[in-house]
């Protein structure tokens, strides 16, 4: 079995649902026409609706809905056609309303699915319950002030699309990878950019645990607001522990909404958990339901781009890959568009190993993403091309590469300033090997008594001569040869 948390009485097994918030990529926010801009400064973008004034009509944004439906036919979900908002009421100083509008029983989008690719290869199908949409509060900040805190009302009323997993997710990883896969949905489909860490995707995570082998479901705590895909994996795993301790010592666990300590790496209380009625949740009367026709839906499905696990499927059949290294590529959209550049025309596999081992590895390095990539996709793929027409060798390349990360020239002028085209002449290299068999006649004795291990000390020795330039196959070839001869 996977995950499992021994306890004195029990083995105990863990169960995770996630919600997970994400803000709409639209120019305007959900029911004003106040921009939705990252990084302007305090309560800069607030219409007379944002901040609650009172006899303010909410007018709905289109944009949003399209991208809400868009989302979900990305998800492979039930698209409904009609829904209908809400209001949740509740009081806290960021919700200048007094009450959050949002979806309840009719959500624009049903249930859906989600495939994770698992470490082993395989893949495992986790239920989406849900999308709908609903509008962002706004900001509380405690750090600015010792005794106050400030409210800023710039991200008050930002489209937000609240996707709740079902109870699928058995492992901090499930959690890590279902979290990663969404962003990733999302970024393709250009409904939300995944920023977890400006805040523009936010994770609740709820978390219970129960017996190996029974089926029911206990009472959950949810974790509040975290922010990155390593804090809700390190969140998930304290919790549970956490509920094991309660249960094995003969507590009970209380419903509860709690909040996550990185810095401690521990949960702790918020608030009793609030129930679907503490909302007083009724239809917005300022809102007509949403309607739409089958039309409208085809339209936003016929501009779908071709999503990760498609890409991944098509890397695969079409190029020969891998299916670990097809889905390290899709990833990201900008990845994968900067592989099939390089692979065009080339030897694809050849192509990705050069971007997932070099190009990854600098970029890991340097802690840039590939959209600022001190190599262009052209001049990897030109630096291939160098590679397969010999005019450089695999060991030579690497030393090119590294100067090309170093100076953003393209390889070419690189090998042209610095003499570094390899040796094919066959009368050059003989030269050479003539040359170390020579000098070296006690080694040639060993190789022709049987010890033919000293072939590679031999193939050293040449290009050592060569100053590395000679062509390691030719080489190779030539050696043997004379050796035999």
């Amino acid at each position: 079995m996977g995950y499992i948390i021994k306890g004195e009485k029990h083995d105990w097994e863990l169960v995770v649902g996630l919600e997970v918030h994400a803000q709409v990529i639209s120019k305007a926010k959900l029911f004003s026409g106040a921009s939705t801009d990252f990084g302007a400064g305090p309560n800069a973008q607030v219409s007379f609706i944002d901040a609650g004034m009172p006899g303010m009509l909410p007018v709905l944004n289109e944009q949003c809905v399209e991208q809400a439906v868009k989302s979900g036919l990305g998800l492979k979900a039930k698209i409904n056609k009609r829904s209908v908002f809400a209001r949740k009421n509740y009081f806290y100083a960021d919700l200048p309303q007094g009450y959050q509008i949002s979806q309840y029983d009719q959500p624009i989008v049903g249930e859906g699915i989600l495939v994770l690719d698992m470490p082993d290869g395989s893949t495992r199908e986790i239920g989406i319950e849900r999308l709908h949409l609903e509008q962002d509060a706004g900001k509380s900040i405690h750090d600015l002030h010792p005794q106050k805190t400030y409210i800023d009302l710039n991200r008050s009323g930002v489209g937000l699309m609240e996707i709740v997993s079902k109870p699928d997710i058995r492992t901090p990883e499930e959690a890590g990878l279902y979290l990663k896969k969404l962003r990733s949905i999302l970024r393709y489909l250009g409904t939300c950019d995944g920023n977890m860490e400006e805040g523009s995707m936010r994770c609740d995570a709820n978390v219970s645990v129960r017996p190996v082998g029974s089926t029911e479901l206990r009472t959950r705590c949810e974790i509040k607001n975290v922010n990155s895909v390593r804090f809700v994996m390190q969140a998930i795993e304290h919790e549970a522990r956490r509920h094991v301790e309660v249960y094995e010592s003969g507590g009970t666990i209380d419903q509860e909404t709690r909040l996550y300590d990185s810095n401690k790496g521990e949960t702790r209380t918020m608030r009793s958990k609030e129930f679907a009625h503490d909302y007083r949740y009724f239809p917005d009367p300022d809102l007509l339901p949403v309607e739409f026709d089958d039309a409208f839906v085809q339209r936003i499905k016929a501009e779908l781009p071709e999503l990760p696990d498609d890409k991944k499927a098509r890397f695969t059949s079409a190029f020969g890959l891998t299916a670990y290294d097809a889905g390290v590529l899709v990833d990201e959209k900008a990845s994968a568009d900067y592989f099939e550049e390089v692979a065009k025309g080339r030897d694809a596999k050849l192509a990705a190993n050069w971007v997932i081992s070099n190009l990854f590895g600098v970029l890991n390095k340097q802690g840039v993403n590939i959209g600022d990539s001190p190599v262009s996709a052209k001049n990897l793929g030109r630096l291939i091309d160098l590679i397969a027409d010999d005019t450089i060798s695999g060991r030579m390349a690497k030393e090119v590469f590294e100067i090309m990360v170093d100076t953003g020239k393209a390889p070419d002028a690189i090998v042209e300033e610095r003499g570094m085209k390899q040796i094919t002449d066959t009368g050059a290299i003989d030269a050479a090997i003539e040359k170390v068999m020579a000098e070296n006649a006690d080694k040639v004795a060993q190789y022709r008594a049987g010890k033919t291990q000293v072939m590679g000390w031999f193939v050293g020795q040449v290009m050592k001569a060569t100053q590395g330039k000679a062509n390691p196959a030719v080489c190779s070839e030539l050696l043997k040869k004379k050796l035999e001869a």
